[in-house]
């Protein structure tokens, strides 16, 4: 078991949930920083992090297709760490 591929997988997780906050406030016509100040102060923060992580869906079946196994589980555990920092945001 290489741990490498488990941190990777990780990292690709970390990277994809921040590409999806990225897109929203891009789509919805918000500078970056001034967005995520915006959604803080709104309570908001914790909501656009968790639709940052629907990217992590598509990197997962990526990853099982391409037989990534560990950097799948990788995303997963991301994925499971998101979702305690979305409950204390």
């Amino acid at each position: 078991m290489k741990k490498t591929d488990l941190f990777i997988g990780m990292l690709i997780g970390f990277l994809a949930t921040f590409l999806g906050m990225f897109l929203f406030f891009t789509y919805n016509g918000y500078d970056f920083t001034e967005g995520i100040k915006g959604m803080k102060t709104l309570g908001l923060l914790g909501k656009v992090v968790t639709l940052g992580a629907i990217l992590n869906i598509a990197a997962f079946f990526l990853l099982l297709k391409l037989n990534k196994e560990l950097m799948a589980r990788g995303v997963v555990l991301a994925t499971i760490i998101l979702t305690f920092i979305t409950i204390f945001l």
